[in-house]
């Protein structure tokens, strides 16, 4: 039998062979393992504004501050001192006309036709019936209704009205010649009904009538026209009504 005699090229080749084929066999690549942590977005908290307490006023002369600038009017004046106090309050909405008298009021609301519900709503109407010579008992029904829709204006809440007693026009320089204890008393009657019918209502009332008497002899209490209140006869009136406002406003 004959020997087959391998020779040195053949047999490296043989060696080899099995670390060719392996090779040329597919590499199997291990993709890196996923990370399935779900990563939650942080959610934005929206920042809600702080929003102003609003004012409806209603009223005549008195409310709208006529001789007195505008940052001089009463209104203007217990908002400033109620941002003083840290409250954040819208400048007010107001309604109101020189020479206008109950009747006037209500058409006056019915053509502006504000809108909303009023963090706090006042009123001062009368002074005008009173200087046209109505029958006081005329001035019950028509002041009772504005009262009624005041609090409407508030939300059906009634805590949230202030009335303000009307001033004594008799005590000023135009009254002059007029038989003044005459006006007095008469605006003291048509007080006694505002008065009334707040209370009965259960809104709050605020009495300006004896500070306005005082311009009989503070005469620095008289505007220009030697008709109405000054600038400080009318921060004398808000020393009166930001007590009283202010237990609306904050509920203390």
């Amino acid at each position: 039998m004959r020997s087959c005699r391998l020779s040195g090229d053949m047999l490296w080749a043989l060696v080899m062979l099995p670390v060719i084929l392996s090779a040329c066999l597919p590499v199997e690549i291990q993709a890196p393992a996923m990370d399935l942590t779900v990563v939650e977005k942080p959610v934005l908290k929206e920042e809600t504004q702080p929003v102003p307490q609003t004012i409806l006023a209603l009223g005549d002369s008195y409310t709208i501050g006529s001789s007195v600038s505008e940052d001089e009017r009463w209104l203007v004046q217990l908002v400033t001192k109620l941002r003083e106090q840290g409250l954040l309050v819208a400048d007010p909405t107001i309604v109101a006309q020189g020479g206008w008298t109950t009747d006037d009021l209500e058409r006056g609301i019915q053509e502006a036709d504000p809108q909303g519900i009023f963090d706090l709503v006042t009123l001062l109407i009368g002074v005008n019936d009173q200087f046209r010579g109505y029958p006081v008992q005329d001035y019950r029904p028509r002041f009772a209704s504005l009262l009624a829709q005041a609090v409407t204006f508030a939300g059906g809440d009634p805590g949230r009205v202030v009335v303000l007693s009307i001033p004594d026009w008799g005590v000023m320089p135009f009254a002059g010649g007029r038989r003044t204890d005459e006006i007095s008393s008469q605006i003291d009657a048509y007080n006694a009904v505002n008065f009334e019918e707040t209370k009965k209502t259960g809104a709050m009332y605020v009495d300006v009538t004896g500070v306005s008497r005082r311009a009989a002899e503070e005469f620095d209490l008289i505007a220009a026209d030697g008709l109405h209140p000054s600038a400080e006869m009318y921060a004398l009136w808000v020393e009166q009504v930001l007590p009283v406002v202010m237990q609306v406003l904050t509920g203390e």
